[in-house]
Order: structure tokens, then sequence, then C-alpha cells
């Protein structure tokens, strides 16, 4: 457990000092993310940035439990 804190802090930290650069990346906009405009709501859900960030992650957690 206390790895996975460690860990977990360590790569929040990392994040942190390159978001400038992460931001950048048209990631979040993808096709088959769902965007409503009306004059008094705005609605943006992230279907399949989700999708696509979830697979990546279990991904990367399949690999390092090899």
């Amino acid at each position: 457990m206390q790895k996975v804190l460690i860990y977990s802090g360590i790569a929040l930290i990392v994040i942190g000092l390159l978001w400038p650069y992460i931001s950048k990346i048209p990631f979040g906009h993808l096709p088959g993310d769902i965007i409503i405009n009306k004059p008094s709501f705005k609605l943006y859900f992230p279907l399949t940035t989700m999708i696509l960030i979830s697979a990546i992650i279990s991904i990367i957690v399949w690999l390092f439990r090899r």
C-alpha cells in the first residue's frame, strides 16, 4: 500500500510539472464526445476520451503485471 501511494504521488508530481505541455495536446475533443451547447446550458461529456484513456490504462496495468 505504501508503494502505491508513493508511486501515485510521484506520478501526480510529474503530471503537474508537464501540464503546460500536456494541455496543448488536442486529446479532449475526439469524435464521439458529446457536446451540447444551449444559451443557458453547456454540457461536455467526453465519452470517447474516457474509453480511450481506460483502454490505455488497462494496457499499462496489464504490462506491469506480466
